[in-house]
């Protein structure tokens, strides 16, 4: 019985080994996955600020607070906000989340044609001013919708006042 020897075969192989062997091992790299998202209490302190200061300005809403996977965290509706107020205030934080941009500058971005109509059709978006995406050091961790006021920049105001009021425990 006689072996045939394939000496270039033979000899990629060993190279291709060698190249594989000298490189750098990255599996704890991919292995896992670090993120940061926006703590529960933290959440709450957010939306009690926007709600309070929507309240003191006259204005009966609701307030949510997703984490950075688009989960609600916190939903608080004062007692006379209308019946969409909750739903209309997580959808315009799902948007902002999903594009990171205000649900106002994506709503600009749709109208002068920067982005699709077409994204304003999706499940859960909308195009309304009143969310706002929560970040600190380059990370996204989440958004807050308030809707329920008489428009929507009055409805980002209030969200912005909520931002404001934990920007400290953010920061790092």
């Amino acid at each position: 019985m006689s072996v045939r020897k394939l000496p270039g075969r033979a000899a990629l192989a060993a190279l291709t080994l060698a190249i594989l062997a000298a490189m750098p091992s990255r599996a704890d790299d991919t292995a896992t996955v670090t993120y940061k998202s926006i703590a529960p209490d933290t959440a709450l302190d957010l939306a009690k600020t926007a709600l309070t200061t929507c309240r003191t300005r006259g204005y009966q809403v609701a307030v949510v607070v997703l984490d950075r996977f688009g989960q609600q965290l916190v939903l608080l509706r004062d007692r006379f906000a209308g019946l969409p107020a909750a739903e209309t205030a997580n959808n315009k934080a799902y948007t902002a989340l999903s594009f990171h941009l205000s649900s106002a500058d994506f709503a600009k971005s749709v109208q002068n044609g920067q982005l699709s109509a077409g994204l304003a059709t999706l499940p859960h978006v909308l195009p309304l001013a009143g969310g706002l995406v929560i970040e600190a050091g380059g990370s996204v961790l989440g958004a807050v919708g308030v809707a329920g006021a008489p428009g929507g920049d009055k409805d980002e105001a209030c969200a912005q006042a909520g931002l404001d009021s934990i920007r400290d425990k953010l920061d790092f």
